[in-house]
């Protein structure tokens, strides 16, 4: 079986003057998968985005969108592509309807299709009996999902997503993430940035961890957070005493803070273990996440 790849970037490179945002990143997007990218502030992944999107020029290295040159055919692209951005840039003078009606205008979309796709639309984001209100007084959750409305009224066949979730409630979330599950089977391409790490470990087929412009891992979540974590992790309190008896023992550990982390594929038995040669009276057992592999590879240093 043919597998298309919508979106294929080879040694994609962007610069402003000295500074290297992007550093010879490669990755490519196959037709129907979620994809994610996850990193710090400042790692290069909305830049990147903002390459795919062709809003801004890539300074060397090969990127295609639909097997399209992002240099030589941003209209073409742009033309089957949806984009939500990390903030709400809706008019705040037009209701929920209008603000999509003016929208399709821009896609040249005719008067009766296009209303059409907004009620199509409208019903299947659950907005339908909000339609005349004015964008500004829907809540948070409302304009997320009319800006994500407003993205798939041109039918793109790619929808690129910065922060989708950003600053919403869990109901609201959970909402967006049913949507986007349901557009995934209908064979739409998605693409999402996120600093929310369970979303990307529930949601994407395959991601890639940005630092410093270029990208550290790359895959499954689930396989990565084996290959770099395990199945499991034990904390217990960081004192002098339990370091000694880590060292002696030949566990491997790393100390965040207040906190010593053991990585594990046996929590049960690591704890045990802990328990009768270190004498300890708390342990904590979970299972490992995508978010343990995120601060393994990236650090806990804040990034401004």
């Amino acid at each position: 079986m043919t597998i298309n790849r919508i979106i294929k970037a080879e040694g994609l490179v962007k610069r402003y003057g000295e500074l290297t945002v992007v550093d010879g990143v490669s990755f490519y997007v196959e037709e129907g998968e979620m994809f994610g990218f996850l990193g710090p502030n400042g790692a290069g992944k909305t830049t990147t985005m903002k390459m795919v999107q062709c809003v801004s020029p890539k300074t060397s290295g090969k990127l295609e969108v639909f097997g399209m040159d992002v240099s030589e055919h941003p209209r073409e692209i742009k033309k089957d592509m949806g984009v939500v951005p990390q903030e709400n840039n809706l008019d705040p003078d037009f209701t929920m309807y209008e603000n999509l009606r003016n929208y399709s205008r821009y896609f040249d979309i005719p008067p009766k299709e296009a209303d059409k796709r907004i009620e199509e639309l409208l019903d299947f984001m659950q907005l339908q009996d909000k339609k005349h209100f004015m964008s500004e007084s829907l809540s948070g959750g409302m304009k997320r999902r009319l800006v994500l409305a407003r993205a798939l009224l041109n039918n793109p066949r790619l929808i690129v997503l910065d922060e989708p979730t950003v600053g919403l409630d869990p109901q609201a979330r959970h909402l967006i993430w049913d949507k986007l599950r349901s557009l995934k089977k209908r064979g739409v391409t998605i693409v999402l940035t996120t600093h929310y790490l369970d979303e990307a470990e529930k949601l994407c087929d395959r991601l890639v961890v940005m630092d410093y412009g270029k990208i550290v891992v790359e895959g499954e979540p689930v396989q990565i957070i084996k290959d770099h974590i395990g199945t499991g992790v034990v904390e217990v309190d960081n004192h002098p005493q339990i370091v000694e008896c880590l060292q002696k023992s030949g566990s491997s550990y790393e100390i965040m803070g207040d906190i010593i982390v053991i990585y594990t594929n046996d929590p049960m038995h690591i704890a045990d273990q802990l328990s009768m040669e270190c004498s300890l009276d708390k342990i904590t057992t979970r299972k490992a996440t995508l978010e343990d592999v995120f601060l393994k590879l990236t650090g806990r240093k804040l990034r401004e």
